[in-house]
């Protein structure tokens, strides 16, 4: 008899126990807003990573912008930068300028499907933001590109976008005398070369960076700039939702490549990201892990941009991923570069509630109005 009444007091502590768990880790609104806005990281509950991750860095603030030892910052070079990013004489068109295609007033993107380029072709992925691009290590939804400076000369060439060869986008910008003192001013002479244009873009690019946000406001131990709901949607963000596996560090990117289930194949759209580049089968449908800063004023999205609002992608998300295959392709030799959706992604079971909470969290991360004024281009 004491041994029953043993027992059941026991069962009868540990449900109070996970009862009191269960408050402080999910349903105390009030504990979860103190721990988070307190800024202290030790204080924040433990993330639910999964056991593949090892190479992890919470969210918060945005570091400082690294310049590169071969192209150091000035604001000379930044104001060059900035009038041939706007220059649309370096198209074969002379219509399109890599500001045709990231906007400051549409979050610097296009806020289309697909972006428009030479003879009004569409691309065939949706155009990234450029904003906060200074902490990706890598460029492009592939990663193709190696730095911004490398990044810099592929719309150039592509003949999709602006159809101009790489030499003759050179001599024409050469041959405009108003950028002769400002390539000098820059550089230190006024030889132009494809090299200093790619420098100068890439330094213009590294100053496009998010203002303070009302998360970096809230986690800077000012607390009452979050609604419960908001901070309900961080917690989730970090635990029960697993976005943390991926959107990790300040800047809200991995900066890795993992495959979500939306190669599309057999469509139209197939699209292999990261295989394309490397050759690697493994890598076939990864594509890079996309900054969540900002990313409540980018849509629409994913790299196809099929998604027209974030609760599409949070529902997606919700529902495992699942990847659709053609079937018509399954038995044939094709069926070998059926690519492995990522074992990151789950059915995560969040309720109607939660993903409102999550949709919620992630627009605190936009820092409002980052337009610029477009600079007047030398003749």
């Amino acid at each position: 008899m004491r041994l029953l009444f043993g027992l059941l007091f026991l069962a009868g502590v540990c449900l109070g126990c996970k009862e009191q768990a269960a408050e402080a880790d999910y349903e105390s609104i009030a504990y979860l807003r103190e721990v988070y806005a307190s800024g202290n990281l030790e204080n924040w509950p433990k993330p639910h990573l999964d056991s593949s991750i090892t190479d992890f860095e919470d969210i918060g603030h945005l570091p400082e912008v690294i310049h590169p030892e071969d192209n150091p910052f000035s604001k000379s070079k930044v104001d060059l930068g900035k009038k041939l990013f706007f220059d649309p004489r370096l198209s074969v068109s002379g219509q399109i300028a890599c500001a045709s295609c990231h906007n400051s007033e549409l979050a610097w993107t296009d806020n289309i499907t697909r972006s428009f380029g030479h003879d009004r072709q569409n691309g065939k992925r949706n155009a990234m933001t450029i904003m906060n691009a200074a902490f990706a290590h890598e460029l492009f939804w592939d990663g193709r590109a190696k730095s911004l400076e490398d990044q810099a000369r592929f719309p150039i060439a592509d003949q999709v976008e602006m159809n101009e060869e790489l030499n003759i986008a050179v001599d024409k910008i050469a041959a405009v005398e108003g950028y002769k003192p400002l390539f000098k001013e820059a550089f230190g002479a006024d030889e132009v070369s494809l090299d200093k244009i790619q420098k100068a873009i890439a330094t213009f690019e590294r100053t496009i960076v998010s203002h303070t946000s009302k998360f970096d406001r809230f986690i800077d131990n000012k607390p009452e700039v979050f609604t419960d709901e908001e901070v309900l949607g961080l917690h989730l963000f970090r635990t029960k939702a697993r976005c943390i596996n991926c959107h990790n560090t300040g800047y809200f990117s991995d900066n890795q490549y993992h495959n979500d289930g939306q190669v599309l194949f057999g469509t139209k759209d197939e699209d292999f990201g990261r295989f394309n580049v490397t050759g690697d089968t493994a890598d076939i449908g990864k594509f890079r892990t996309p900054t969540l800063r900002e990313v409540a004023r980018t849509g629409p999205w994913m790299h196809h941009g099929h998604f027209p609002s974030i609760k599409d992608v949070i529902e997606f998300y919700n529902l495992g991923n699942p990847q659709v295959v053609q079937k018509r392709y399954l038995g044939t030799p094709r069926d070998s570069l059926i690519p492995e959706v990522s074992p990151l992604l789950q059915k995560l079971n969040l309720t109607r509630d939660e993903m409102n909470a999550l949709e919620a969290f992630i627009g605190t991360l936009s820092s409002g109005d980052t337009r610029i004024r477009a600079p007047q281009l030398p003749q």
